[in-house]
């Protein structure tokens, strides 16, 4: 990769300027470093070269790690747009190619701000954010604090009543500080039982956002999650990087604050201590509220005491939005999505390089729609529905720029056909399956399955249910307003050492590059099992685009009932 020192650009550009409009951004960044990334000279075909081309630009230093609202980050937006002409889409938006999103930056300042648990055994101060790493989603005021809020264990902080499940039964925690394990009752059972929730399966009641979400229905003060490497599926240091920089929201009228006021996470030893100071045992009461009929608990003589100071900015970020126009049926879409953002520039983090440049994730997800549409765009005719090609922004920020898109949709719902996004998906050789993350949900893995046997290749489930990818990408925000989506994750069962390689790949980017500096571009990648997969994607697409099936989700699924509705409203 030629690095920023080369290009004579600096890496903190983007600081301090995250009011600016985005095309000011984009042309701020464009003066400061007119070395951009050139375009690459690409074939209407998928193939390796083109896919590494694309992701070593989009990859590349002079993009800051592509943080939303930032000029750098922006421009690479217009990068995507930019590209999207060149090989001939149109703009999606009614002649823009740009959905613009509002949002908000809420940057904590961690000198001016501070976090203790006041236990019977004196202070304890976690080290931010070695220990602990906190922030408010509230944005009425720079300055939000709880004072010796009461702390209550509350399990897993789940209320789904179609477990019989309640983990604030019987208890009030109105002012008060909740704390939550991660994930879903049972999920760590050896042998889970299948009746309790979805056995290894995690449900969304298992993710972060949700737990958040009750702790605010339930009127907390507070809600802290303690972390654990296993069922979280990934270590301590994603939860700080991902956490202990700025963060944005949605614009809101009313500034967040329906959202719990401080939200944070605590690393596994600290909540030991926590415990132990209340004269509690954690594995014990873990274990117990992995039982039907657990109770919450209060954690007696411990309180919170919490200030955030925040820098709060408004900012406008963008989702790009291309299509290929269908010939016969131009007002019925189908979807190939993938998110442009990444995690910016850390200027604290460990080690030399701050950037976080996401070559993988997510620079491989947009290289492979931009494939699959400049194949689109030079086939003639063209399909006979349109197909839209769509970059979100902020999915590293609880995927929001899909949000956005879901709250205000640029074409009917009932006129989007279904769709697949692509999120970082592994460079690996090629294989004989293709995962698909929540398997067995809509009818769209009818048309799949075909085109992998064409490939001499099948469906597999995610082997890896309990981290719950399929609520962690921004399918899952289509899928919310009822729209059947894909999401696949590649090959698992590899021709060159079957299923072992293919969890020692996933396990290796998770352990070395996943959120980090090191998910960079690398010229000696493995692309001929991405290559193969987006052959069949792009078939996929192809196969519905030329048809006029409208699939579903399956019934008995969470989402059916919700497209069946939005259906029924379908004008033709």
């Amino acid at each position: 990769m030629v690095s920023a020192k080369q290009r004579n650009t600096p890496k903190t550009i983007h600081k301090g300027l995250t009011t600016i409009s985005c095309a000011a951004a984009a042309a701020l960044l464009l003066a400061a470093a007119p070395q951009f990334p050139p375009h690459p000279v690409t074939t209407p075909d998928i193939t390796a070269a083109d896919l590494s081309t694309r992701d070593k630009a989009i990859a590349d230093d002079v993009f800051q790690g592509r943080g939303p609202g930032t000029p750098a980050g922006e421009a690479a937006a217009q990068w995507i747009a930019d590209e999207m002409k060149r090989i001939g889409l149109r703009p999606g938006n009614h002649g823009s190619w740009f959905q613009p999103v509002p949002a908000v930056n809420i940057a904590l300042d961690p000198a001016q701000s501070s976090l203790t648990f006041n236990t019977p055994k004196g202070a304890l101060s976690p080290k931010f954010p070695d220990e602990q790493v906190f922030w408010t989603p509230q944005f009425k005021s720079p300055d939000v604090s709880v004072t010796n809020s009461p702390l209550v264990f509350v399990g897993y902080g789940v209320v789904a009543p179609e477990y019989n499940w309640n983990d604030y039964a019987g208890v009030d925690v109105k002012g008060k500080t909740v704390v939550i394990l991660i994930n879903d009752p049972g999920n760590e059972d050896a042998t889970p039982d299948p009746k309790s929730f979805q056995g290894k399966a995690m449900t969304h009641y298992g993710r972060w956002t949700y737990k958040y979400e009750e702790a605010a229905r339930q009127g907390a003060a507070a809600a802290i999650i303690v972390h654990e490497t296993k069922p979280a599926a990934y270590g301590w240091e994603v939860v700080r990087n991902s956490n202990s920089g700025n963060k944005s929201w949605l614009d809101t009228p009313n500034g967040n604050m329906d959202m719990v006021p401080i939200q944070g996470w605590i690393t596994l030893e600290t909540a030991r201590d926590l415990f132990h100071r209340a004269g509690l045992d954690y594995e014990q009461l873990k274990a117990a509220a992995n039982k039907p009929g657990f109770r919450a608990m209060p954690m007696t003589g411990e309180t919170l005491t919490a200030h955030a100071h925040s820098t709060i900015s408004k900012m406008m970020t963008r989702n790009v939005v291309g299509v290929v126009r269908g010939r016969t049926r131009p007002n019925d879409y189908f979807l190939y999505t993938a998110h442009w953002d990444h995690l910016g520039v850390k200027p604290d983090v460990a080690g030399p390089d701050k950037i976080y440049n996401g070559a993988v994730d997510n620079g491989m997800g947009v290289s492979s729609i931009l494939e699959i549409a400049e194949k689109f765009a030079k086939t003639k005719p063209a399909p006979q529905r349109s197909v839209a090609f769509i970059a979100w922004t902020m999915e590293e920020q609880g995927l929001l720029g899909s949000q956005y898109f879901a709250k205000h949709p640029i074409w009917p719902l009932n006129h989007i056909v279904g769709g697949i996004n692509l999120d970082a998906n592994l460079p690996e050789g090629r294989a004989h399956d293709m995962v698909v993350v929540g398997s067995g949900a809509s009818q769209l893995e009818h048309a799949l399955a075909f085109e992998l046997a064409n490939q001499s290749r099948h469906i597999s489930p995610d082997p890896e249910p309990e981290k719950g990818h399929f609520y962690r990408s921004d399918h899952i925000s289509l899928a919310k307003v009822g729209v059947p989506m894909l999401d696949p994750e590649g090959g698992y069962d590899l021709l060159n050492g079957g299923t072992a390689a293919g969890q020692a790949a996933r396990d290796a980017y998770r352990t070395e590059h996943y959120h980090q500096p090191s998910d960079e571009w690398q010229a000696n990648w493995d692309l001929s099992g991405p290559v193969s997969d987006l052959q069949v994607l792009y078939a996929v697409g192809n196969r519905l685009a030329n048809s006029n099936d409208w699939p579903n989700w399956y019934e008995g699924n969470e989402f059916r009932a919700i497209r069946d509705k939005s259906m029924q409203g379908r004008g033709d």
